[in-house]
């Protein structure tokens, strides 16, 4: 099987190769909050690069839960001609594309001033750093439920925008994998305990979106394949979950794994020196690819066209590309004519673990921007001077977020489910 052999989804749509874009946090939004020129610009550089889908970075649910200070949120059809141009731009030459719709839960740092929950009030640890992230609220009722219906909401705008379908983020510690891991969920209800009493919200929030959408629209789900934390999600859960997810009609699962106190999702902060390595959690899906009727995707860590091919080639549908894809926006293009580039940034040998992912992401961020304004890419920065710099903008946008969240209208014109 080639990378550029097309694949049938569950729901009858086809995505033309098997190269994923996977998702990537911009922070890009405009004074709105929603996608900003730049941004625009950013997804149609993908958009002519030649992968088969395109996976959005996050769009938030709630403007009051945001995973970082610039991002974009989408709970009502005020800038929907916005997102249209986003969708557009990044299906110009044929592209499917996806986009991710997310709450972070206890992930959203306290510099933007607003109350953060979770399953149950336990805050991350995080060492030295914890106090980047307050300790949260643990959910009433009203405010699980209030949650469900604003992943159906935004998957139904997405869908009104031109997007072709919706990741729901299930993964990296947010809140839906909060809702899944034994370890941030305490709960007695029926949202805790049992792996199925824990994946419950993901579960409904996968049934209401798939029955509110129409059935050409693609509904994915990306679900960690491990925690990497004793006594947290497991690889058996994660099997137990796909099994759950099978009768819902989804289209497509992506795995990954990790969170911000264990961040194992940041390929250029692990050893990537073999080719298995660098495969990051290929391992993983083999053993969940006889319990999943939906095809599978795997991102993390993947650069070379050697390793996309070995991907697919043991069953799993997609390869999903980050890092590499940020370098070297057109790398599918590349690769189907025959180049062998492998993109990457300067390796990171830090020993401490969650402040090496920040600078990886800033890095790549860095990346981001530059392709955003119409420059190439600098994949030698110094990991240190991104995260310095992404640490100063970051405060500035936080400052921003708080004005513009204090002085922000009551939504309007949701469209009716």
């Amino acid at each position: 099987m080639s990378v550029f052999s097309p694949l049938t989804l569950p729901n009858g749509a086809i995505i033309p190769n098997r190269i994923a874009k996977a998702a990537m946090e911009e922070n890009m939004a405009d004074a709105d909050h929603a996608p900003s020129a730049k941004l625009i610009r950013l997804y149609r550089a993908w958009g002519q690069g030649g992968a088969g889908l395109i996976i959005t970075g996050n769009v938030m649910v709630d403007a009051r839960a945001m995973t970082g200070p610039a991002g974009v949120v989408l709970e009502d059809d005020r800038y929907l001609d916005r997102f249209r141009a986003l969708a557009d731009a990044g299906r110009a030459n044929g592209a499917q594309v996806w986009m991710q719709i997310n709450h972070p839960g206890r992930q959203m740092p306290a510099a933007l001033g607003q109350e953060t929950v979770a399953p149950s009030a336990i805050a991350l640890d995080l060492g030295a750093q914890s106090k980047i992230f307050p300790m949260p609220r643990a959910m009433t009722a009203t405010d699980i439920a209030d949650v469900q219906r604003r992943f159906a909401t935004t998957a139904q705008l997405a869908e009104h925008s031109g997007f072709t379908g919706i990741e729901i983020h299930a993964a990296h510690g947010y809140l839906l994998s909060q809702f899944l891991s034994p370890l941030a969920n305490h709960r007695t209800d029926q949202w805790g305990g049992s792996l199925e009493n824990r994946a419950r919200l993901l579960v409904e929030i996968a049934r209401d979106i798939r029955t509110t959408v129409s059935p050409s629209f693609a509904v994915s789900v990306k679900l960690n394949s491990a925690d990497f934390q004793r006594g947290g999600f497991s690889p058996e859960d994660a099997r137990s979950v796909i099994t759950m997810l099978t009768p819902l009609g989804i289209d497509l699962v992506e795995l990954s794994g990790g969170s911000y106190e264990a961040p194992a999702m940041m390929g250029a902060s692990r050893d990537e020196r073999t080719l298995a390595r660098e495969a990051y959690f290929l391992e993983f899906a083999r053993e969940f690819e006889e319990v999943a009727a939906m095809p599978l995707m795997v991102t993390g860590g993947i650069r070379r066209r050697v390793v996309a091919e070995q991907v697919v080639d043991s069953g799993v549908e997609m390869a999903g590309i980050a890092t590499a894809i940020a370098i070297r926006p057109d790398l599918p293009n590349h690769w189907r004519k025959g180049g062998d580039d492998a993109p990457a940034l300067k390796p990171i040998t830090w020993k401490n673990k969650q402040l090496a992912s920040s600078a990886h992401m800033s890095a790549v961020r860095y990346q981001l921007e530059r392709l955003s304004l119409g420059r190439s890419t600098a994949p030698n920065v110094s990991p240190l001077w991104a995260l310095v710099t992404a640490q100063l903008k970051s405060k500035r946008q936080a400052k921003r977020y708080r004005s513009w969240i204090a002085q922000r209208r009551v939504p309007v014109n949701v469209i009716a489910t």
